[in-house]
């Protein structure tokens, strides 16, 4: 059977676990030759490499920083220029700091970090990709339920920065449209991840508040990526695609 994908280059940025690994095996079964980016997570990088050209295709990891604009705009270069050219964008990179508003032990470090990671790195990738894409593109970023109902006390910043990813994307849809490339949010509810395994007394009150009573496998967010990155999803751009277990319904 043709792979849907052969042929185009895809990078996800923080793929080395997580909802970002899961996306990049999705997309090398596709077809696609793909690079990952990391922060700190070599080994995990490494391991994901290997299990991408174990699929047949080109992989490579590449150490960014997603808070440096510079860093991410020569991570998307080298990208371009290792491989060739560049396709698909996943933005999956992101980090996440709750505190309540007025809360005097906030740690403000923390807070600049998650805006610069989860808005600002997102807009530099997504400025980079557009001076090496190719016309046709797919990007698609990692984005939150939250950006729809925050749900609880202490969300107030990690959901700004996801609705302001979502808003960046309908803009930028319109400014990239014309080369017919495609910008769109993915929204996972409770994923299952190191960083947020389902487990524990905050766990199971998440789960009870989901339709389905679980949370999701990263694959399964990893699928709602993959669609929006092939071409089954050509005339779809602007928008969010929520995949939450019906959190918010």
């Amino acid at each position: 059977m043709e792979k849907e994908l052969a042929g185009k280059v895809a990078l996800v940025t923080g793929g080395s676990r997580g909802i970002g690994a899961a996306a990049a095996l999705a997309l090398a079964r596709a077809g696609a030759d793909v690079a990952i980016s990391y922060g700190a997570s070599a080994e995990k990088a490494r391991d994901v490499v290997k299990e991408l050209e174990g699929i047949g295709v080109r992989a490579a990891a590449y150490r960014a920083d997603q808070a440096d604009p510079a860093q991410v705009a020569e991570l998307v270069a080298a990208v371009a220029r290792d491989f060739g050219r560049l396709d698909i964008l996943v933005n999956n990179a992101g980090v996440g700091a709750m505190v309540r508003i007025g809360d005097p032990a906030a740690d403000q470090a923390a807070l600049d970090r998650l805006y610069a990671v989860n808005l600002g790195g997102v807009v530099a990738a997504i400025r980079a990709a557009a001076a090496v894409m190719a016309d046709g593109g797919r990007i698609v970023t990692v984005g939150s339920c939250v950006a729809r109902r925050a749900g609880f006390a202490g969300m107030a910043d990690y959901t700004a920065t996801k609705a302001a990813v979502a808003g960046y994307a309908k803009g930028a849809a319109r400014d990239l449209g014309p080369r017919g490339i495609t910008v769109n949010v993915v929204q996972p509810g409770p994923t299952a991840t190191d960083m947020n395994p389902d487990s524990g007394d905050f766990a199971e009150a998440l789960k009870a508040e989901t339709a389905l009573g679980r949370y999701a496998r990263p694959e399964e967010i990893a699928s709602a990526i993959l669609f929006l990155a092939g071409p089954g999803a050509s005339y779809v751009t602007g928008t969010e695609l929520t995949v939450d277990g019906g959190l918010n319904a």
